[in-house]
């Protein structure tokens, strides 16, 4: 997963992520939202627009209604994300299954080439392609259960995706934070399904027109649970995908006054939603020690900033690239492979982060636990609390927000946000205080007297750091 800030050349280096790996003779598959023209032109297309000597030709759309990816380079194929076209044909499906509902308030249905696409729809559009590059291994082909306790797919629902056996999937995320908080998207999409079309809810067929006089509305149709579960069940295989081990982020950055600054907010954005920092790359840096004055300014500006994400990097172990400017915009295979030939590894990750974002040995945490996030302290034996520490290396005590919702926490950090279901263990507690040191979040909890008696006699509640 490709992101950062905007207008740092996101797009440039992951179609140089991809030409790379395609080069080392792996199977490549590059998802990317941008203009067709602009791919073809990053790709080697002639310039100004000979769609005619184009190498990339735009992806034709199968029966499925899907695009399907098309060879670029050796070892390299492309799909451009039409998000466009996705909504339109999204949006015509659910008219079909809508037809009651929509007859009966006397609708006038729309026509696929009348319908424009709404804002947000790239997101959802960026996601199913990410579940269908994944194919049949995006889902739980057995039909398990996930993490959150939820059931596999139902295979009749689903599309089957690309039986291509790609090594290495790069996508060209949007910006960051927008590019961070989608790939958290999956599992808050769930959770909201989960509270507006709860499945223990829906009623037998044979009871229904008994329950709607009874209760002198009409009971919700069959369909509504029915696409419920299957958007649950895609946004399932996508969440499973952005949880793999196998997927880590890339944040590309282009140094200047800000660059730390951001890299801290995203590095903890990225944290919070539990997602692996693979590396940062500083990207377009000019030459130093230039004659012309103007472009010396320039490049000692960079290094300035160059210098504060080394430390920042340094800091956390995260591994810093550094991409040179190639003087002009990059197009083709040759340029993009220079472009990866030259970068230089200016901070390796040869040590791991610091010793307080670990758990320590024996505290309850990770798989075969409920603690979603971070680890759990008992001390109950000293001080009367239980302190669940969330790891949140770069954030600022004054951007933190914390807000505990029956047994969930909503824990915030500048534009990111997630909403953690509390262990078991702190459900029959309340929150007495938090406090932020070297990069950890302490949340403290109380026993509560009434589901806790006997911690009745312990101390009252502390006050936030």
């Amino acid at each position: 997963m490709v992101t950062g800030a905007g207008g740092a050349g996101r797009s440039t280096v992951a179609a140089a992520t991809a030409c790379a790996a395609a080069a080392q003779g792996h199977r490549t598959l590059l998802l990317s939202a941008e203009p067709a023209r602009h791919l073809a032109a990053l790709l080697g297309a002639a310039p100004d627009g000979a769609a005619a000597a184009a190498p990339v030709p735009p992806p034709d759309a199968s029966a499925a209604g899907r695009p399907e990816p098309v060879a670029a380079v050796p070892g390299l194929w492309l799909l451009r994300i039409d998000s466009g076209a996705e909504f339109r044909s999204r949006a015509v499906t659910l008219q079909e299954r809508g037809k009651t509902v929509l007859d009966l308030l006397g609708a006038v249905p729309l026509d696929e080439d009348e319908l424009t696409e709404l804002p947000g729809a790239e997101t959802f559009a960026l996601l199913r392609a990410l579940h269908l590059a994944h194919g049949q291994d995006a889902g739980s082909a057995d039909g398990t259960a996930d993490r959150d306790g939820h059931g596999g797919r139902d295979g009749d629902d689903w599309d089957a995706g690309w039986d291509a056996g790609w090594d290495i999937v790069v996508a060209d995320m949007p910006p960051s934070p927008q590019g961070i908080n989608l790939l958290a998207l999956p599992a808050q999409l769930r959770r909201y399904l989960r509270r507006l079309v709860p499945a223990e809810r829906q009623t037998a067929r044979a009871l229904r027109p008994v329950l709607a006089q009874l209760a002198g509305a009409p009971m919700p149709a069959q369909w509504l649970y029915e696409t419920a579960t299957r958007w649950s069940q895609e946004l399932a295989a996508v969440q499973r995908v952005m949880e793999s081990p196998a997927t880590v982020v890339r944040l590309v950055t282009e140094p200047g006054p800000l660059a730390a600054e951001a890299l801290r907010t995203a590095g903890a954005g990225l944290r919070l939603h539990g997602l692996a920092l693979e590396s940062v790359v500083a990207n377009r840096l000019l030459p130093a020690g230039s004659a012309d004055p103007w472009l010396a300014a320039l490049a000692g500006q960079q290094q300035t900033a160059l210098a504060a994400l080394r430390e920042k990097c340094a800091a956390e172990a995260v591994p810093l690239c550094e991409l040179p400017h190639l003087g002009r915009d990059p197009r083709g295979p040759e340029d993009l492979g220079a472009l990866a030939a030259a970068a230089r590894t200016a901070v390796a990750a040869d040590r791991e982060s610091g010793p307080g974002l670990h758990p320590p040995a024996g505290a309850e945490s990770g798989p075969g636990t409920d603690v979603a996030y971070g680890w759990l302290e008992d001390r109950l034996a000293g001080d009367g609390r239980l302190v669940w520490h969330l790891p949140l290396p770069g954030a600022d005590r004054d951007e933190l927000e914390l807000v505990r919702r029956g047994d969930e926490l909503t824990v915030g950090v500048g534009p990111y946000r997630r909403v953690l279901p509390l262990p078991s263990a702190l459900r029959r507690c309340r929150v007495s205080g938090a406090g932020l040191k070297g990069g950890v979040l302490g949340v403290r909890f109380a026993p509560d007297p009434e589901l806790w008696p006997e911690q009745a006699g312990s101390r009252p509640a502390g006050r936030a750091d």
